[in-house]
């Protein structure tokens, strides 16, 4: 593009050659990798105020440009984009890019997304957004061990889409964002609150969807290191490679590497992460495109305690596993630990077909391969195989008869998808047919393992399992499910009066079949379902001026119960007691939601959110430690409904800073007695659980080109963790700082960057969020008079404060 223009009072950037209007401007600006140069440019009387527009024949063209306002004052600058992607011209420091869509919506630029610690991750980065609470047990955001919530839903009600594919555990709905990518190939991230894109690839966003995008091959051949030491130890290194345009072929490349490890911020251990991410581009045509993708990352990390809320009153931070091996302690810290191994793959395709037809096509894979660890001991003669006493187990000579194992949580995933779109645009019309198709193979075997005089388990995997007095190994369950998905999606936009006003409805029918079969004695061996869903939804905007808009919209979502635990039943070793019992008939969790909504962009950008959800058998996950096995399991919360308000204010740039503010109001009550102990807790017309009722950011940045920084606040108000409100976790604060300076180029190396990133600069200590819910933890008389017996929920301690130091060059 040659050349960029504000125009005031409007405060809107045009880029004159090429380029939309909208397409890139101080309200709206698009995540940018290359650089942008001053030119000449030509103003034009906009189509907004014509009478009798000309009718467009054959394909549709671009989208028109509102209109700005007649006799505003034009001057010239200059902006470019630093090697790691930022620009200083997306509002809000890179936190409020412009949206047009009839949802509430949410991306965040390079912006932002560089100016944060390269050891975070995609979830971390979308804390500031209205909304959203994000619950992280490690300051510097290299690790999973931590939820993310949207208006109140927790992450396994959220929907994700990475490359076009759905990148998350289909049956946990587990996002393990750390995974996906490294934050230096994050080009935007997108957070739909409540309302997905009917042809994303997932079914389980009840609670809203998460779309991340990585950036696109350069042009020109070069590179990106970086370097990163922190607090605890932290080391990174990061290395990317562009190959460039290669020839005129219209094809490029990238692929980098990256490397961390560091100390565990509380208690032993560490955690040691190395990644790789691949992405190509090749384009052809009037549109056309093929865009393959691929990543793998391995983890290994020691694992934190989750305190109950006595724990943590009488310990904090110091509440850890032991450092030392006694030879009998379960709680030793290398019986905690985990390694994943992901891939991902994805190829993305835009084809033209010509007579106003557009195909849009993403097969994709996702292969996890994982194992958790936890400490317990086993009786050699009283541990039992399901239902039924395992004999004498197969003890080395000269071991007692009970004995410290490490349990072994192996579990695989398989996951293949093709997700699909035909789009015929015609005048004002577009009308899209998508289908999408899953197949998900996932097997779990948790075993043991013994451990030697020193504490190091015979094998973390599995490979040495102890074994029964028939020789079989001593399993809790083996479990092994099979689901397939096929979804259609129709939907059909409207636009009238020049593109001012946009109605879009649709519907997507879901059709799914989950078999499980389980190889435990006394488990029910084969279990099954098919669910069919559909999701109607419609939407309707309108640009009331060139700056105002308003939207409403009302849609439906659906997902079903997560984990494995409702398709079979498991065992406790030290007894054979059942302690969980698949489900006959699951119900999914169905929600009914309305929004509407206010935008304005222009010399200040102000959006705002007005919400209302009603569920059905609203599913709440939560994990418990069995045998020193992981237990996640859904809890039916029967009926809720929740109703809020949320909020974003921003300003472009002036004299290099750039702030942003956004909030939410939330209300959300249960609206059934919930069945506990074979009775029912008196729970209706209590606040739901980890719904906080305000939530609020305040940022501000700053960059003139040379220095720059980033200044962010967060405040979380208290959130119940039991169905019975007696007991919550408090309200807490939290605020991070980044601070840095591009040098000019020095010899072929390109703004070398020195970046200080400073987290939870308060050190407050504080709970972040929730591990495990229960029901109630008071002892508590039912309905029908019974007394049900109290449990205690867990938590997940925030991080405390962490410096990191990066510096960053561009080749």
């Amino acid at each position: 593009m040659s050349g960029l223009k504000f125009r005031f009072p409007t405060v809107m950037i045009i880029a004159c050659t090429g380029v939309s209007p909208l397409a890139i401007n101080v309200a709206s600006a698009q995540p940018g990798h290359s650089d942008v140069n001053p030119g000449k440019s030509s103003a034009k009387k906009s189509a907004f105020h014509s009478r009798t527009p000309p009718r467009p024949t054959g394909n549709r063209p671009p989208r028109r440009a509102l209109p700005l306002a007649e006799g505003s004052e034009t001057i010239s600058v200059r902006a470019s984009a630093s090697p790691n992607g930022m620009t200083g011209r997306t509002p809000g420091g890179g936190l409020m890019a412009r949206q047009t869509a009839a949802y509430a919506r949410n991306t965040i630029t390079r912006d932002y997304i560089a100016s944060q610690s390269p050891t975070t991750n995609v979830l971390n980065l979308v804390r500031n957004t209205p909304g959203v609470v994000v619950a992280s047990a490690d300051p510097t955001g290299a690790t999973d061990r931590m939820s993310i919530s949207i208006r109140g839903m927790n992450q396994n009600e959220i929907g994700y889409e990475f490359e076009g594919m759905n990148p998350s555990d289909v049956l946990y709905y587990s996002p393990a964002s750390s995974s996906w990518a490294d934050t230096e190939n994050i080009g935007s991230i997108t957070v739909s609150p409540g309302s997905p894109d009917l042809m994303s690839p997932t079914f389980s966003a009840v609670g809203g969807l998460i779309t991340a995008k990585m950036r696109s091959p350069s042009a020109k051949k070069g590179g990106l290191a970086d370097f990163t030491f922190g607090g605890n130890d932290l080391e990174r290194e990061f290395l990317r490679l562009d190959t460039g345009e290669i020839g005129h072929s219209g094809f490029r490349s990238y692929a980098s590497f990256s490397n961390t490890t560091a100390s565990n911020w509380r208690g032993a251990g560490g955690l040691n992460r190395w990644h790789v991410d691949f992405k190509a581009e090749k384009k052809w045509g009037d549109g056309n495109s093929i865009s393959p993708f691929m990543s793998y990352n391995d983890v290994t990390e020691n694992l934190y305690t989750y305190p109950t809320l006595a724990q943590w009153k009488q310990y904090g931070i110091g509440y850890n596993y032991s450092r030392r091996f006694t030879g009998s302690n379960t709680d030793y810290y290398k019986f905690r630990q985990y390694e994943w191994r992901h891939a991902h793959a994805s190829v993305q395709t835009h084809f033209n077909l010509g007579h106003e037809l557009e195909l849009t096509a993403t097969p994709y894979v996702y292969d996890v391969d994982g194992t958790v660890n936890g400490g317990t001991s086993l009786s050699q003669t009283g541990s039992y195989f399901g239902n039924e006493p395992a004999g004498s187990l197969q003890f080395p000579e000269g071991t007692g008869d009970r004995a410290v194992a490490v349990s072994v949580d192996h579990f695989r995933e398989s996951t293949f998808g093709f997700n699909s779109a035909l789009t015929w645009k015609h005048r004002h019309n577009e009308l899209s047919l998508g289908y999408w198709y899953s197949y998900v193979n996932y097997t779990e075997n948790p075993s043991y393992s013994l451990a030697s005089p020193s504490g190091e388990p015979a094998n973390r995997w599995g490979k040495y399992p102890v074994l029964t007095q028939n020789g079989q190994p001593l399993l809790q369950w083996n479990g092994h499910v099979i689901q397939q998905l096929n979804a259609i999606t129709l939907q059909d936009t409207y636009h009238a009066f020049h593109d001012r006003l946009t109605m879009s409805a649709g519907i997507k029918t879901v059709m799914m079949t989950r078999k499980a079969t389980n190889l435990i004695p006394g488990s029910t061996y084969a279990t099954g379902f098919s669910d069919f869903q559909p999701l109607p939804r419609v939407a309707i905007s309108y640009q009331i001026t060139p700056h105002d808009q308003i939207y409403a919209n009302g849609t439906t979502a659906f997902r079903e119960a997560a984990a494995i635990t409702p398709s079979i039943d498991m065992f406790n070793v030290s007894n054979g007691r059942m302690t969980s019992q698949h489900a006959d008939s699951v119900k999914p969790e169905f929600s009914i939601a309305e929004e509407l909504g206010y935008r304005h962009y222009g010399v200040v950008n102000f959006t705002l959110s007005l919400f209302n959800y009603n569920f059905t058998n609203r599913q709440v996950t939560s994990s418990q430690l069995v045998n020193g096995t992981t237990i996640t399991s859904s809890l039916n919360g029967g009926g809720q409904t929740t109703r809020g308000i949320s909020a974003e204010f921003s300003l472009p740039a002036w004299h290099h800073f750039s702030p942003y503010l956004s909030g939410q109001f939330l209300r959300s009550t249960l609206d059934n007695n919930i069945a506990a102990g074979g009775d029912y807790l008196p729970t209706k017309g209590k606040t739901a659980v980890l719904t906080p009722k305000f939530m609020g950011s305040i940022g501000i940045a700053y960059d003139d080109g040379s220095f720059f920084g980033n200044f962010s606040f967060n405040y979380i108000d208290s959130q119940y963790t039991t169905f019975m409100n007696d007991q919550s976790m408090p309200a807490y604060k939290t605020a991070n700082v980044s601070m840095g300076y591009r040098f000019r180029n020095v010899g072929f190396l390109k703004r070398p960057q020195i970046q200080l990133s400073l987290i939870n600069i308060g050190d407050a200590n504080y709970l972040s969020g929730a591990w495990g819910l229960t029901s109630n933890a008071v002892a508590t008389r039912g309905v029908y008079g019974h007394m049900i017996a109290a449990s205690q929920p867990t938590y997940i301690t925030g991080g405390n404060f962490s410096g990191l130091v990066s510096l960053t060059i561009g080749f």
